[in-house]
């Protein structure tokens, strides 16, 4: 070998190994930093207090958007502003009511949420005989003869053999999405939903449905797990058992809103953008503990570590926390028709949207060289326990933002107990970690300054 091939053969190593060694210690600081003085934890118990149930529309969602500005405002960001966005707004109304008429045992109380954007009962309820069905193929069987003036119960748990709970959680939701209108269809009075959980469980588990187009609207609630399971029981025993339901939820004109921007501006290209983010909103039940507090908090946690340990990013990072995930996703679609129009440059945005639990990888959906690049990088963050980057994906949020060419990154924790508490009155801060907290912003930390010093 010549010698001057040699000098440029160990000078590549050298120049590798300090590259290698200095982001090592790079993240180090930032996993060091989010796990001795972190602000997550304390920021999600504000957020959690002070702006529970922040269902859009709603003062404690409002409440959370002046606490989201004076949060960011506090760390010192560049720059913190609201993005104006109409919003819509429902509100439940009373605790909702409803029985099982039986012959052998009279009365049974049975627990229901109503769903989000469902419309009431009225004062006088709904009284009628109740159909199980598993799908919509089965409705479609029983026709308007077998459905016309009764309650469509639909009756699919999510499958408990799937190791993967979104998987099982997307195998069973259309139910609670479109069921309504499907039911409508064929003439149903009204709907009932087996919750989207994972358990047996005492607590129902409201949700967003959509209404189509051109098709009746009729009341929709979900029943807990362990009473879908009784409903089934009593219905063997007595097919033409009376359902009273009544809801008194109503539909409410458009609401003004915002979501909320914070940024530290780039050193070398401020007019390109990695976003990282969650949506501020949440459902009216609970504290939104883990859906979506935790992502927020983490996002603006992302910022408030690089601005601690004196990392100047080359590109300006923005934590945005949106609102109207829930039921309109109203935010993510104005910010992106709002950096489309700016002709704003985003080079990744990342979304914390699966809860505050234990950090396992990122999902992608990115062009394959980049999601190559970004699997290179394993080595530095495995130690971390981030190891799985197989998943397709970002968020429902960052969505919009795709047609734009820009690259998705979905932050994602172990989901083994998302599904006990999503969109229940169990979404509590007590619910959630430190330190499973902690170490998902450290994450998504981690992987933000990768993307921005080195690029995809």
């Amino acid at each position: 070998m010549k010698a001057t091939t040699l000098f440029t053969l160990l000078l590549t190593v050298s120049i590798t190994g300090y590259t290698q060694s200095t982001d090592e210690k790079d993240i180090k600081k930032i996993y060091d930093e989010a796990l001795t003085r972190g602000e997550s934890y304390a920021m999600l118990r504000e957020l959690t207090t002070k702006a529970p149930a922040r269902l859009s529309g709603s003062p404690n969602a409002a409440a959370a958007v002046e606490w989201s500005r004076h949060a960011m405002e506090q760390f010192g960001f560049d720059s913190v502003w609201l993005q104006p966005v109409m919003v819509p707004h429902w509100v439940r109304g009373n605790k909702e009511v409803a029985k099982a008429i039986t012959k052998k045992q009279g009365a049974i109380d049975l627990t229901v949420l109503a769903l989000g954007g469902s419309i009431g009962t009225g004062a006088q309820g709904i009284s009628a005989q109740v159909v199980e069905v598993k799908d919509f193929e089965e409705l479609k069987n029983l026709g308007e003869k077998g459905v016309k003036g009764k309650i469509v119960f639909f009756n699919r748990p999510m499958d408990p053999t799937l190791i993967q709970t979104f998987s099982a959680y997307g195998g069973a939701v259309n139910q609670r999405g479109a069921g309504p209108s499907e039911a409508a269809k064929y003439g149903a009075a009204a709907v009932v939903v087996r919750s989207m959980g994972s358990n047996l469980e005492d607590y129902a588990h409201t949700g967003g449905l959509r209404y189509a187009p051109n098709i009746g609207k009729i009341p929709a609630v979900a029943m807990s797990t362990r009473h879908a399971e009784l409903l089934s029981q009593l219905l063997k025993e007595e097919k033409d058992l009376q359902f009273f339901m009544q809801t008194t939820c109503e539909i409410l004109p458009d609401a003004p809103s915002f979501n909320v921007i914070g940024e530290l501006r780039g050193s070398e290209n401020p007019t390109q953008y990695i976003v990282v983010s969650g949506h501020l909103d949440s459902w009216d039940v609970g504290q939104g503990a883990h859906d979506d507090g935790s992502g927020c908090v983490q996002a603006i946690e992302v910022l408030r570590i690089f601005k601690a340990i004196g990392y100047k990013p080359k590109n300006t990072i923005r934590a945005v926390m949106y609102m109207n995930e829930e039921n309109g996703l109203r935010g993510g679609i104005e910010y992106a028709k709002q950096a489309e129009l700016r002709k704003e440059k985003h080079i990744a945005a990342m979304e914390s949207d699966r809860g505050g639990f234990t950090p396992r990888g990122f999902t992608m959906s990115a062009p394959e060289e980049m999601k190559n690049k970004v699997k290179s990088w394993k080595p530095l963050l495995e130690g971390y326990g981030l190891t799985d980057f197989n998943g397709e994906g970002g968020g429902a949020d960052i969505g919009p933002l795709a047609p734009q060419g820009v690259p998705l990154f979905g932050y994602l924790p172990d989901s083994q107990r998302y599904f006990d508490y999503h969109h229940t009155q169990e979404d509590t801060f007590d619910k959630v970690s430190k330190r499973e907290l902690e170490l998902g912003a450290a994450a998504m930390a981690a992987l933000t300054f990768l993307i921005d010093s080195k690029g995809l």
